[in-house]
């Protein structure tokens, strides 16, 4: 509607225009009134322009919300392999830079419709004017399909190439960001700046390609209408001159020629812009038409019940049990990583895995949250085929405290509260107690409501892992994983984090990936891998009297500490930092 009455404004003036020259010059009528109608007219006109654009764009700015929430929540749900494979910076790339293309390309397209039926409208009435003149006069016009098909076809792949350039540059942007200490400390600062250096001229070289490319094309579309021009004045003022058109006419004729010249030159705009649109989109398909390869099943079962928890920070009773039955798995299906490898961890129990590097520990975590399936065997949580599970409840009954801990640039309170961002400040602070880590919070220059920056660099080390264990400890899991939870924390200072880790262990079922003597005792048991399969079990102290390989894995870790702790940079104090 609001086209239509955009449409008969702008085609009204001419029609008015015409009238008020034959008969308010002409005729010696009222020019005073026919000047108040087009004035009217063009208010009209004015007036659903700027409602037609503000309905475009609010439609176009609702389609590029609801793909980039689209293409968020599938990115969500797309397993590990996916992520560890895929460049950050072409996945920002398409939910930034793409998705941009496509909204630009969705407002046109009304905008563009409308264009077209006033064009369409406009050619209606040059032909009830003089059709021997209208059609010599959009004669040149046919052209214009023929030519904008030839520039489709020619600016398309180049278009393709240019969002995937710019998708490279995201990525180096995104890493020198990310890695930004490791950049520092290696001086590698004008290698990162050779590689945007490259990407930025890959970016600038097609990008001229593709300008070459529409100024090529584009002019020769824009000459179309321009030539109908020449033609109107050349026979439309022999026919006024020959009495066969009136003046009024004349100038309405070219009125609307005029009118239709950029229209007609949107069409080959909205033809570049459609081409980057199509191939913005093609990108944003790609993610969208990745299927995870781990998902929900088709008819998922749920855990048992939990009863009532038995102790302060602990699991509930009874629940939490794991086993693993000869499981084979491999990142590359040829080379599995683990083989045949049975575990039995009880409900409330702990287990400690020590291995060398490589030896499969840390796949023992990805496997038991099913961040990747297992190719042989199987993975039970009490009595529960974790493939039966749905993801989000196997993911809330497993929580994972990584070795690289990641926090958000957000405050202490809603890191803590990943999981349950409504959980009241007491759960809050009870966890952080539990970890260790209230006594440190308190001292920050806003409590709870510190704002850590990014990744929590602000914090040492063994900060940012109390942190992190009080987020796994607020999620109330039934199994808790530290995987190597100790080991980016200087020795001196891991007591601080075991204190922490033995309150939050008591009656929960839980796996300590580790290699340091200390945090390994604080298990029950120790399985020791060694090639992917479950070399040894039983107690610390029995595996170190019984088991030389065993030894010869932890003094192999015990050097590398050492090494690390000779060459690691003393810690920014805490106050300085986040201040």
């Amino acid at each position: 509607m609001v086209g239509v009455l955009w449409g008969l404004g702008k085609v009204s003036v001419p029609l008015l225009v015409q009238r008020a020259i034959d008969e308010g010059i002409g005729e010696g009528g009222s020019l005073a009134a026919w000047s108040a109608a087009i004035l009217l007219a063009g208010a009209v006109a004015g007036l659903f322009t700027a409602f037609r654009r503000l309905l475009a764009f609010r439609e176009s700015r609702w389609t590029e919300t609801w793909l980039r929430e689209r293409l968020f929540a599938h990115l969500q749900q797309l397993h590990v392999g996916f992520h560890d494979s895929t460049q950050t910076g072409q996945l920002m790339s398409r939910a930034s830079t793409d998705l941009q293309q496509v909204q630009t390309f969705v407002a046109m397209i009304p905008i563009t419709i409308s264009n077209l039926v006033f064009v369409g409208v406009a050619t209606v009435i040059l032909v009830a004017f003089d059709p021997l003149l209208a059609l010599v006069a959009l004669a040149p016009l046919s052209m214009i399909n023929v030519l904008a098909r030839r520039f489709s076809n020619t600016i398309y792949p180049v278009l393709m190439e240019v969002q995937n350039e710019l998708g490279d540059v995201a990525t180096v942007v995104e890493e020198s960001v990310a890695g930004a200490r490791v950049v520092k400390g290696l001086g590698a600062e004008p290698v990162m700046r050779a590689r945007l250096q490259t990407e930025a001229e890959d970016v600038r070289r097609v990008s001229v390609q593709a300008s070459t490319i529409r100024s090529r094309h584009l002019p020769r579309i824009d000459l179309l209408p321009a030539s109908a021009f020449v033609v109107v004045l050349a026979l439309g003022g022999h026919r006024v001159l020959a009495g066969d058109m009136t003046v009024g006419e004349l100038v309405a004729f070219n009125s609307y020629l005029a009118l239709m010249v950029w229209p007609l030159r949107m069409v080959g705009m909205t033809i570049a812009f459609g081409q980057r649109a199509v191939a913005a989109l093609g990108r944003v398909n790609e993610v969208l038409a990745t299927e995870p390869i781990v998902a929900d099943p088709p008819h998922p079962v749920r855990l048992p019940e939990r009863g009532a928890s038995g102790t302060p920070g602990g699991a509930a009773a009874g629940v939490g049990s794991v086993r693993f039955t000869d499981v084979r798995f491999g990142y590359d299906p040829d080379r599995p990583v683990l083989d045949a490898l049975s575990l039995d961890v009880p409900a409330g129990g702990s287990l400690a895995i020590v291995g060398a590097t490589g030896s499969g520990k840390s796949t023992i975590a990805r496997l038991l949250s099913r961040f990747y399936d297992v190719q042989e065997g199987s993975i039970e949580l009490d009595g529960v085929d974790v493939r039966r599970l749905r993801l989000h409840d196997l993911r809330r009954a497993v929580a994972i405290v990584f070795e690289d801990t990641f926090l958000f640039n957000d405050s202490v309170a809603a890191n803590i509260a990943l999981a349950d961002p409504d959980a009241p400040a007491a759960r809050i602070e009870e966890a952080a107690r539990l970890a260790g880590a209230h006594d440190f919070v308190l001292d920050l220059p806003d409590g709870y409501d510190t704002v850590l920056g990014e990744r929590g660099y602000s914090l040492s080390g063994g900060q940012r892992q109390r942190i992190a264990i009080a987020r796994a400890v607020l999620a109330d899991p039934r199994v808790l994983v530290l995987d190597d939870a100790t080991s980016a924390v200087d020795p001196s200072k891991e007591h601080e984090i075991r204190a922490a880790l033995a309150t939050v262990m008591h009656a929960r079922t839980t796996i300590v990936i580790a290699h340091r003597p200390a945090t390994i005792a604080l298990a029950d048991s120790v399985a020791f891998l060694d090639a992917g399969r479950v070399r040894a079990t039983g107690a610390h102290e029995e595996l170190l009297r019984t088991d030389a390989r065993y030894r010869e894995v932890l003094a192999a870790w015990a050097a590398h500490d050492a090494e690390a702790l000779a060459t690691a940079e003393p810690a920014e104090p805490i106050s300085e930092s986040v201040a």
